[in-house]
């Protein structure tokens, strides 16, 4: 997602740089497109150092712990695990009432 953000900010800072003439004003266009353009490139430039999938969950183990690191895992070794949570059985308990005393005798 950071990606096409980053790509939106610099095509939209590119468009006030040079597509846009405004003579005047309190706001010059062209140095806010100018510096919407220097924010998408760090932007892309982030999100391309932070996504994960470029080098797999391993690049960045030694940068700190991570989802997949295991702390028993040999130097450098990443363990993925896949958890299945059971579902959980209702058990249902019924409790019986006693019988009830007994009546007055027959006459």
């Amino acid at each position: 997602m950071g990606i096409v953000i980053s790509l939106v900010l610099i095509a939209f800072g590119a468009i006030l740089t040079w597509a846009v003439n405004a003579q005047g004003g309190t706001v010059d266009p062209q140095v806010v497109g100018v510096i919407l353009m220097v924010v998408g490139v760090l932007v892309f430039l982030i999100s391309l150092m932070l996504w994960r999938t470029w080098w797999g969950a391993g690049f960045w183990a030694g940068w700190g712990p991570g989802p997949y690191d295991d702390p028993a895992a040999p130097a450098g070794g990443v363990v993925r695990r896949r958890v299945y949570r059971p579902t959980t059985r209702r058990t249902t308990y019924v409790e019986e009432e006693p019988p009830p005393p007994p009546g007055p005798p027959a006459p």
